[in-house]
C-alpha cells in the first residue's frame, strides 16, 4: 500500500504539534477546458513544532492521529526567512 505524498505551504502553526498545510492543485475543467486552481488545507502532525508559516513542506498520509489529523510532515523543501527581515 502506497501512502499519498503531497507538497504544500504551511499557512498556520498556532496549534501545538500541528501545522495546517495548503496544497494547491491545478486541473482542467471537464466541460469548459479552463485551468482551475483548487486549494485544499490539511492538518499535519509536527512533533517538534519546527515548521513555521511560509515553509514549503512535504506531507505523507498517516493513521488517524486526532479527529482532523490524518497527515504527518515528512520534510521541509525550503524554509521561509525567519530572521525577521532586519
Amino acid at each position: 500500500m502506497a501512502n499519498k505524498i503531497y507538497t504544500g505551504k504551511v499557512v498556520s502553526d498556532k496549534m501545538d504539534k500541528t501545522v495546517v498545510v495548503a496544497v494547491t492543485r491545478l486541473f482542467q475543467h471537464p466541460v469548459y477546458r479552463k485551468t482551475v486552481k483548487k486549494v485544499i488545507r490539511f492538518k499535519a502532525h509536527d512533533e517538534a513544532n519546527e515548521y513555521k508559516t511560509g515553509d514549503e513542506v512535504k506531507i505523507i498520509e498517516a493513521r488517524p492521529l486526532s479527529r482532523d489529523k490524518r497527515w504527518r510532515v515528512l520534510s521541509a523543501l525550503n524554509t521561509s526567512d525567519r530572521s525577521g527581515g532586519k
